[in-house]
């Protein structure tokens, strides 16, 4: 009888497991034709009791995870601590392949975006495509670590 409740019991988390939709790999609300996305980025951090400032070098990771169709990068902008725009880094549209990626840097050297760094990403798509992994990388001597972006405006 144990046995019987054990198999049974296995069925039923099977089965719950295979149609729950929030587990399924490709939802339609991973779908899109364009968003704007915010992306955190820190030109430099603070170590120590006396708050030492650490630069880092920024890359803005920009990656099409659709494997069929092309998305297009509309803007890429980085913006400082305050919110100032500071650098405009997409003169006009750029085509993104299938599959393709497109990276921009900050360099270690340029401490102008601070702490509270930020990118603001525009993309879209002809079609409802899987959405893009936007994140920043950043590196300095001592550490690295990553920031995965948020959608602030979902396509209409």
């Amino acid at each position: 009888m144990k046995n019987i409740s054990i198999a049974y019991l296995v069925l039923v988390i099977v089965i719950s497991l295979s149609t729950n939709p929030s587990l399924n790999a490709q939802e339609n609300d991973q779908l899109s034709q364009g968003q704007t996305v915010y992306v955190p980025a820190y030109s430099h951090i603070y170590s120590g009791n006396r708050e030492m400032p650490s630069l880092l070098a920024v890359t803005l990771s920009i990656r099409n995870t659709d494997l069929n169709h092309p998305i297009e990068i509309l803007s890429v902008n980085y913006y400082e601590t305050q919110g100032k725009l500071l650098k405009k880094l997409v003169s006009s549209p750029l085509i993104m392949n299938a599959l393709g990626t497109e990276r921009y840097i900050i360099p270690q050297k340029d401490k102008t975006g601070g702490s509270g760094a930020n990118f603001i990403v525009q993309w879209r798509a002809q079609k409802p495509v899987n959405t893009p992994i936007i994140e920043a990388i950043m590196i300095g001597s001592r550490v690295s670590f990553t920031s995965r972006g948020q959608t602030i405006i979902p396509s209409e």
